[in-house]
């Protein structure tokens, strides 16, 4: 299914196929030789395709590695936007981050240590995490501009959305540094929990009645 409710025809899912078989092959070659010095016709060859194929499908080539980096992107958003009636977009926003880390989600940082290790060494990789996570804070900032009804986007709710958004961030960081040193999903989760705990209390006096959602 996909996320209208509809059921994918045969060249969607032809499509969705190869968009993963070439993300798998480019992650492949790119922990084991380096993000920079795999070009794009080595991935193309490992995954069987024309390499117009690979370029079709990721424009950029940091995107063959951040495969998830939509959702990345419109995560923090979609929190506000699917936020229970009576509840604040801060409460949203900590129902999801703690939920994003007893799952392990890997928008939140978690993933393996050698995957971790390639974007720490890349900084094209890692330019380009900064650039999702600053676009991630615009799309929060244009959610809760529209919770609010302020339009266009307005001071508050930029600072709303970067003072969220920075609580997001240090919780990707911390999973980050931690996957780094191989400590294990588990207890990268448990460890970083009570932090993300206590930074989110530490704002609700701030905007624990923005952005509420009515009933």
């Amino acid at each position: 299914m996909t996320e209208t409710g509809t059921t994918p025809n045969l060249r969607e899912l032809n499509k969705r196929r190869t968009r993963e078989a070439i993300s798998h092959a480019a992650t492949r070659l790119f922990i084991d030789q380096g993000f920079e010095r795999t070009t794009i016709a080595e991935v193309a060859a490992a995954a069987g395709v024309a390499k117009m194929t690979v370029t079709n499908h990721f424009p950029r080539k940091e995107d063959l590695f951040f495969d998830l980096h939509e959702e990345l992107v419109d995560r923090l958003a979609r929190a506000v936007a699917e936020r229970a009636p009576g509840e604040s977009a801060l409460a949203g926003l900590r129902r999801a981050c703690l939920a994003g880390l007893d799952r392990h989600d890997p928008r939140l940082g978690f993933s393996g240590p050698d995957f971790a290790r390639t974007v720490a060494e890349s900084p094209a990789l890692t330019a380009r995490l900064r650039e999702l996570q600053d676009q991630g804070e615009a799309a929060l900032a244009e959610a809760l501009a529209e919770a609010v009804h302020e339009r266009p986007v307005g001071f508050e709710s930029r600072v709303a959305a970067a003072l969220l958004a920075a609580v997001d961030r240090a919780v990707f960081a911390e999973v980050f540094r931690r996957t780094l040193a191989d400590e294990g999903h588990a207890a990268a989760a448990a460890a970083v929990r009570p932090s993300a705990v206590r930074a989110f209390d530490r704002l609700e006096s701030a905007l624990g009645g923005f952005a509420v959602r009515e009933v």
